[in-house]
């Protein structure tokens, strides 16, 4: 099978979208599976606004066009909701192909926290629900995102796990945090106000806390939290032995969809500690590795007691090789449109297309 994959999120860019993307990616082709990127990389990109660090392609509508029927797959996926995406899913629709997509983030809630307008988040609710109308399937990565969406009136959803390396996660001998008092309580991921940081940073625990990551808001927690520590970007084994160095693996977020560093802690032998929110309530089923709490300090003192081994041996039953099947599994052919008459709806969708594409089409 030859899949089109189409992402705004791709390398430079490092979260868990990327890691999904690019792992699924890499299972698929050693499948025998062609996988064909159309992502930024080549494109000439402008930061996004208020997010600087996230690079947004410019390009041509004819350009994505001309791209997407050269590659002329079997299948077609869009990954993202961003330049590339819509051009994408405007072509399919104007063509009459078929195509997937998938939901990662809750971005109108992440838009809010930057942007706190009145009436911001129902219109990005609004244009997420309005972009995923016309997919065939839209793949979610948890049940609890399955049943929210649907609520909401998106319709023909999928759920598409993550998965977790444990050839690259282990617990790995690390004098990482050597002298520091303990517990350690490790968090890693983007620096980011949507992250809820500050709620985990503002606890008064006995013990060390260290951030690993990178991102707009390390400058002031720096500044702000001077007694903890924050390491910058690890990746690799350097997280890995950051990781295992930790006691407790705090996830204060609630934003997040899944939290894939949630798996990758666990695989470390880290049990994990979060708010019971969604993301956390799929991914730490079992009190055995970790504790969901709404008072973040209780969760963290509960989860200091669950046994490495538990945790390494829940995470080693999330494989990628399953993931990467799910994603090809859920896959619909693309069709001619002389092949797939052109209903009301979709025609609908045609029209609506002019208002909701984004403006950026520069050349």
């Amino acid at each position: 099978m030859h899949i089109l994959l189409v992402t705004d999120a791709w390398y430079p860019q490092v979260n868990g979208v990327v890691r999904t993307l690019d792992t699924v990616t890499r299972h698929l082709r050693g499948r025998g599976h062609t996988v064909t990127l159309l992502t930024p990389e080549g494109q000439r990109t402008v930061p996004m606004p208020t997010y600087p660090e996230i690079r947004l392609a410019l390009v041509r509508p004819r350009t994505v066009a001309k791209l997407v029927d050269a590659a002329r797959p079997d299948c077609i996926h869009i990954a993202t909701e961003g330049p590339l995406g819509w051009l994408a899913r405007h072509h399919c629709l104007k063509a009459g192909l078929a195509f997937t997509t998938s939901f990662h983030s809750r971005f109108p809630e992440m838009i809010a926290s930057r942007l706190p307008l009145p009436g911001v988040e129902r219109l990005a609710h609004g244009v997420l629900k309005r972009f995923h109308a016309p997919a065939c399937t839209t793949l979610v990565p948890t049940p609890t995102v399955a049943r929210r969406l649907k609520a909401e009136g998106f319709g023909r959803i999928a759920v598409w796990g993550r998965g977790v390396d444990t050839a690259q996660f282990r617990p790995l001998q690390s004098d990482e945090f050597a002298g520091l008092k303990r517990p350690i309580m490790l968090n890693a991921g983007r620096v980011a106000i949507e992250k809820n940081l500050e709620a985990f940073l503002s606890l008064d625990l006995p013990g060390t806390r260290v951030v690993v990551g990178d991102g707009p808001q390390l400058a002031e927690l720096r500044s702000r939290y001077p007694g903890v520590v924050f390491t910058g970007y690890l990746g690799g084994d350097d997280l890995a032995r950051a990781l295992s160095a930790a006691d407790v693996f705090v996830f204060p977020s609630k934003t997040d969809t899944f939290g894939l560093v949630m798996l990758e802690a666990l695989a470390c032998g880290v049990p994990v500690a979060a708010f019971p929110v969604e993301g956390p309530v799929d991914v730490i089923t079992s009190s055995r590795v970790g504790c969901l709490d709404e008072d973040l300090a209780t969760a963290i003192r509960t989860a200091l007691s669950c046994r490495r081994k538990d945790c390494m041996a829940f995470a080693r039953r999330h494989s990628w090789p399953r993931v990467a099947q799910t994603f090809a599994d859920a896959h619909t052919p693309a069709r001619p449109a002389a092949h797939r008459p052109i209903g009301k709806n979709r025609l609908k969708d045609l029209v609506a297309e002019k208002a909701l594409d984004p403006p950026a089409r520069g050349s």
